[in-house]
């Protein structure tokens, strides 16, 4: 079975080096944090974390705001969203994974 352009999108993030060329900002991250938990395990289903924790709390925020999206539309929003920036980055690894998107079923 092919994989679906959000799995292969999914690989791609999660694969990305700490120190690479396609570096994705900390509001790119958490658009895909919410999109993959909006995608996979629907809406937000967790208190609020604690004062403290200001990424769980990001996180949540992020998360929270997508409520109510489906999971086809949170997972194309996830594509979209890392093919903005694989574009904007116009480096020879980006074309690659770009190309694997576009292939993925």
């Amino acid at each position: 079975m092919s994989k679906s352009k959000f799995e292969v999108a999914v690989e791609i993030v999660q694969g990305l080096p700490k120190e690479g060329p396609i570096q994705p900002t900390q509001d790119q991250k958490l658009t895909f944090y919410s999109r993959y938990k909006q995608a996979t395990v629907g809406d937000v289903n967790t208190s609020r974390p604690g004062l403290l924790d200001f990424v769980g709390k990001a996180k949540w925020d992020a998360w929270k705001a997508v409520e109510g999206k489906s999971k086809e539309e949170a997972e194309k929003e996830y594509v979209d969203a890392l093919l903005d920036i694989l574009n904007a980055a116009a480096t020879d690894e980006a074309a690659v994974f770009i190309k694997q998107i576009e292939e993925a079923a």
